[in-house]
């Protein structure tokens, strides 16, 4: 198995600057690949509370801070961006990067945004196919004749700079909705399943369909390729002292949703680790949990919140070091996965 760090870069504390947040995401990207995971994402979000608006500028600067960490969009929302544009800001990016960078496209969430973009609920998953055919073909062809509903047509178009892996690997970020996972399975690319929100089963059942439809479309059914998140994750030696020290944490979480007018699914930390894909407890714990989620989605791949959320630095790492030391090593060996950076 492989795993992420993905965070969406909230920034609801008023004690701490956006340059200081800023600044503990890159500093999270750097002790990601100090400790061993084989990749870091960021969000893509163009609304309150989050600060994550401009992915590629970010991992730009991840980029120059690291040097073999796998670089996640988490996700690019294809829905809002010029595809044109989103190519060359990734192109760059991959280059910048050596090569490391990986995709996750989606729709995206959340009114505000799609109201500064002037997206409609009715045209929302046309925008995402569109600007998605017409992303795919800008980075395997040198030029691109094409015309579509949402943005000028393209007549023997080049674009620059060309990306230095060819082709790029694209996930398909889905939630709850199967448009996104038909469309990640028409054109054979993996899926990265949100698994955050809810209890397991509709996720499992987009990933069955997923499963499904990717044989419906010719693939060879060994080669679909499943990531999964997770809602939060701490470990500690104990699983009473994991969850004695997470409570405050997940109580304080709850209370922001609230805030921000969104009724919480779990509203305690118990139901929340009976029922949800947080990852609160013991090492033994955690890898067992992840297992069980494992035997519903045979995913490979998995992300933990990169963020501290309200841990203090030295937690932070130390609960990071114990996934690494004696949780990773159990999932590696029992869910064997494919490189990372392979593209179909």
């Amino acid at each position: 198995m492989k795993f992420l760090l993905i965070t969406l870069i909230t920034h609801t504390d008023p004690g701490t600057s956006t340059q200081a947040r800023f600044r503990e995401v890159v500093d999270n990207a750097v002790l990601g690949e100090e400790l061993g995971f084989d990749g870091y994402g960021v969000g893509e979000r163009h609304e309150r509370p989050f600060i994550s608006s401009s992915p590629p500028v970010v991992l730009s600067h991840i980029a120059a801070r690291t040097s073999r960490i796998r670089l996640f969009t988490a996700v690019t929302t294809l829905s809002l961006l010029d595809p044109v544009r989103a190519y060359e800001d990734y192109a760059t990016l991959d280059n910048l990067s050596g090569g490391r960078l990986e995709l996750i496209i989606g729709k995206g969430n959340g009114a505000a945004q799609a109201k500064l973009f002037h997206v409609t609920a009715d045209d929302q998953w046309d925008r995402n196919r569109e600007s998605y055919e017409l992303f795919r073909r800008l980075w395997r062809e040198p030029k691109v004749t094409w015309a579509g509903r949402f943005r000028p047509p393209l007549e023997d178009a080049e674009t620059w700079p060309r990306p230095l892996q060819q082709p790029i690997r694209v996930w398909h970020g889905s939630a709850t909705s199967q448009a996104s996972v038909d469309l990640a399975a028409r054109y054979g690319d993996p899926l990265f399943s949100a698994n955050v929100t809810n209890p397991i089963e509709p996720y499992a059942e987009l990933i069955r369909y997923y499963r499904e439809r990717w044989q419906h479309y010719g693939h060879n059914p060994a080669d679909a390729l499943v990531g999964a998140g997770s809602a939060g994750y701490y470990a500690a030696k104990t699983s009473q002292e994991a969850i004695d020290t997470y409570r405050p944490i997940f109580d304080a979480r709850i209370a922001t949703f609230r805030r921000l007018g969104l009724e919480p699914v779990f509203t305690t930390l118990e139901d929340a680790i009976d029922r949800s894909s947080i990852l609160v407890g013991s090492p033994q714990q955690i890898a067992e949990k992840v297992l069980r989620y494992h035997a519903e989605f045979g995913h490979e791949v998995m992300h933990l919140h990169a963020d501290g959320d309200g841990l203090t630095d030295k937690q932070h790492r130390t609960t990071l070091e114990l996934f690494q030391s004696e949780i990773a090593p159990v999932l590696r060996r029992e869910i064997p996965s494919r490189p990372l950076g392979e593209s179909s």
